[in-house]
């Protein structure tokens, strides 16, 4: 018996890394492979598990400690923060889709218990699958992003209720008001034993674990925290997940919950797997082939419903025609709670087997093409805006007001809506430099017009926004979006509508570099190479190096590292505009212990002995173009020299100390 659950646990373990390895490959998240892996080797396929029930134990255990780390990850404070996105528009989205999937669930001649238990399975989304793709896309913090996370915050928190309350719906009360009144008691005592764990109880007996400095204490003082609160609500006719997650709470105030998560994640990952593939087992290959257009139409309804009411939802809360449409996409599909929550209906005979089949297979689904519609978020609201929708619907109950541009030349745009872009407007307001920036998110641009500050609402792959923030007479473009095939869009729009501005580029891989070059970026900055380079130089100054030695060394990390991309090939003639990516204009000033003070140019010997070229000088308010070689340099002097990182890195030192 040991030997065959040894087996299915080996069986899983090899599909499942296939699985994933491949559905990593394609970027589509790797629960769908769990669940396609349950399938292949479940009853209904292969039949190669032979201890279906020992699976579902360790199923079990998976969303016992999946649970428990959710109630880690909840917290009050960030939960307050964007109470009105979490709670109004969490409530308008579930209500509504419980209440629409309910009456549809009707006309499948479901009672009405049936139906409403069916109408919460189908309001339900997926935290895992969206989070994922949204990760993916960086677009967890972008304005749509946003109000799609803080549904489903809602959602997993009305999960808890909702397993509170299924036991109503069995049919089987005597008396409800009894019943009632009895939830209510529990309710009371879970938030205060909830409360007074959080407040006194865990933080203590944590920090006498962590003072031992065990770390294998600390994580089975963790699990057995996890599993004794589970086991103990289990004892007073509540779920095991629902105690898990009470138990997460607790710990989540905790200083040391980050900890705790942190060792939790591979355990999570391993036994939520088993979950997954325990829910691909369940599904019945020939209800699927024998009712094929049945379930075919109700993914069709369920996506429908979903989209519209999300999309509505998305609309009540301001957001604009292709905010509602991402919104509404991104919510599309059915969650993984649900599975949690349909098992506990089975289990209360609230679901035939019928509908059981029927929702896992409209689930299993739902998820599995969600990665592919929201890939089409974006091209779809482009198609539908062409439509002649009316101003409302276009721009959103709370449109934005226009803000007047000046004609603007020789200026900075900025285009993206991450830190960084926000932090160079800044630094370009504080400096006088004009500037006008481009965020594709209102919520932004709101906030940021309040302050006063040139900024307008829009995509940046678009042509006329560009014109209205007058690329085409801009010296520098900065843009900072972090995707690489929009930043590659937006650096072609540019470029068309202005041959000559300076073009920087924010990127997230160093592999990147080569393709915004080959279409017209001027530099690029690959943020994971530059983080790395900016944590070495701090090695380097506290292992007291020389400031000049540092800044030699990083110029010629920078130069060997961006360079692989512009090796000439044998054949190939030599091209100084290939070159240019790696030659750097500087203005440095003449410090008074300079030892350059006093000598012309022809003395201070800057080309011959240390390969760089002075290209002008400015003295107080004049600015000398191509200096003669008996110009003098005078304590003061801001020099315009031109030369490769690494050259200038070691001139440096020659402007700013004797």
């Amino acid at each position: 018996m040991t030997s065959d659950i040894l087996k299915d646990v080996v069986i899983i373990f090899a599909l499942s890394t296939f699985v994933n390895f491949i559905f990593t490959k394609i970027r589509i998240p790797t629960l769908v492979g769990y669940m396609l892996t349950g399938i292949v080797a479940g009853p209904f396929m292969f039949g190669i598990i032979h201890s279906p029930h020992e699976i579902e134990l360790m199923a079990e255990l998976g969303v016992v400690i999946l649970m428990f780390t959710i109630g880690m990850e909840f917290s009050l404070k960030h939960l307050l923060r964007i109470r009105k996105i979490v709670f109004l528009g969490g409530f308008i989205q579930l209500s509504l889709t419980a209440l629409v999937s309910m009456v549809l669930a009707r006309s499948y001649n479901m009672d009405w218990k049936g139906a409403l238990f069916i109408g919460f399975l189908t309001a339900l989304s997926s935290t895992a699958v969206v989070l994922k793709i949204l990760q993916d896309r960086s677009e967890v913090t972008s304005n749509y992003g946003r109000t799609v996370v803080g549904i489903l915050i809602f959602q997993d928190i009305v999960l808890v209720p909702l397993l509170l309350f299924t036991p109503f719906l069995n049919g089987k009360t005597a008396n409800i008001g009894n019943d009632l009144f009895a939830l209510a008691i529990k309710t009371v005592l879970i938030i205060a034993f909830v409360y007074a764990g959080n407040k006194w109880f865990m933080p203590k007996i944590l920090h006498w674990i962590a003072m031992t400095k065990n770390q294998e204490l600390f994580l089975m003082s963790i699990l057995l925290i996890c599993l004794s609160v589970a086991l103990l609500t289990s004892e007073l006719g509540i779920t095991l997940a629902l105690g898990a997650f009470l138990a997460g709470l607790m710990i989540s105030e905790s200083e040391y919950s980050d900890n705790a998560f942190g060792n939790l994640i591979p355990f999570r990952d391993t036994f939520t797997s088993f979950f997954f593939v325990s829910i691909g087992m369940l599904l019945n290959l020939g209800f699927v082939y024998h009712n094929i257009v049945l379930i075919l139409m109700t993914v069709i309804l369920v996506i429908g419903v979903k989209l519209i009411v999300g999309g509505f939802t998305a609309f009540l809360m301001g957001h604009t025609f292709r905010g509602t449409i991402l919104v509404g996409i991104a919510l599309s599909q059915v969650g993984e709670f649900s599975f949690i929550l349909a098992k506990l209906g089975i289990s209360y005979n609230i679901l035939t087997n019928y509908y059981y089949q029927l929702f896992l297979a409209v689930a299993i689904i739902t998820m599995s093409v969600s990665p592919l519609l929201i890939q089409l978020g974006n091209p779809l609201a482009t198609l539908l805006l062409k439509l002649p929708l009316p101003d409302l619907i276009v721009n959103g109950l709370f449109p934005l007001r226009q803000i007047e541009i000046p004609v603007l030349n020789n200026h900075l745009v900025l285009i993206g809506k991450d830190s960084r872009a926000i932090n160079l407007s800044v630094m370009a307001k504080y400096n006088k430099i004009p500037y006008i920036s481009i965020v594709f998110d209102p919520a932004i641009v709101r906030k940021r017009q309040e302050k006063g500050e040139s900024i307008i609402y829009g995509d940046s792959v678009n042509e006329p926004i560009l014109q209205k923030a007058y690329v085409d007479t801009a010296k520098i473009v900065v843009i900072s979006v972090g995707d690489l095939i929009t930043s590659m869009a937006i650096i072609d729009k540019v470029r068309t509508l202005n041959k000559h501005a300076t073009i920087i580029v924010r990127t997230k891989h160093v592999e990147d570099i080569e393709e915004l070059y080959k279409l017209g970026a001027d530099q690029v900055i690959p943020e994971e190479f530059e983080t790395a380079i900016d944590l070495f130089e701090r090695v380097l100054t506290n292992f007291l190096f020389p400031q000049n030695e540092i800044e030699t060394t990083i110029a010629r990390i920078r130069d060997d590292h961006y360079g692989i991309f512009y090796e000439k090939k044998d054949d190939e003639k030599f091209n100084i505009l290939k070159e240019i990516p790696n030659i750097e204009i500087v203005a440095l000033k003449v410090n008074s212990k300079s030892i350059l003070i006093g000598k012309t140019l022809a003395e201070s010997e800057l080309r011959k002995k240390y390969k760089i070229t002075l290209v002008a000088l400015k003295r107080d308010n004049l600015l000398i173009n191509h200096p003669a070689s008996n110009t003098r340099l005078l304590s003061g002097d801001v020099a315009y020299i031109l030369g490769k990182p690494e050259q200038i890195a070691f001139a440096t030192n020659l402007f700013i100390s004797n």
